[in-house]
């Protein structure tokens, strides 16, 4: 069994909304195959570190694994934010429809780094699920 830490948007006194914080947590398991992080587009997007862009997503990852390292990622949670960067309030928007804009879904879903990792969709309107899964693969290159 592993245990995945999903990161937070810092709402308050939570802890994990810093890679270093989570790179601290990992630090006290003792047995660190059985540890691994979730990234959640909103809570990192709100957290402080942006994501619209290719250079910035790119940016943003390199310090993930500078901290924290690839090897930790196991899983996305994939959505919009209601909320501006650093605002470390946690709202989840539909894909498209928030703060994120589109261009980092479209370099997500082509970074060889996430083609083996689970990709959970978490967006409030499960009207639109459908809608979203097409529209996310019409953006594989």
């Amino acid at each position: 069994v592993t245990a995945v830490i999903e990161n937070t948007a810092g709402q308050g006194t939570n802890m994990g909304f810093a890679f270093e914080q989570l790179a601290e947590i990992i630090s006290q398991v003792e047995d660190k195959s059985r540890v691994g992080v979730c990234i959640d587009t909103c809570h990192t997007f709100t957290a402080g570190y942006d994501l619209r862009t290719k250079v910035v997503f790119d940016q943003t990852f390199a310090k993930f694994h500078e901290v924290i390292g690839w090897h930790y990622l196991r899983g996305i949670h994939l959505n919009d934010s209601k909320k501006e960067l650093a605002t470390r309030v946690d709202r989840h928007n539909s894909i498209g429809q928030g703060f994120l804009g589109m261009e980092i879904f479209e370099v997500l879903m082509n970074d060889p780094h996430f083609d083996q990792m689970p990709i959970i969709l978490e967006t409030p309107d499960d009207t639109l699920w459908s809608d979203e899964i097409r529209l996310l693969y019409s953006l594989i290159r």
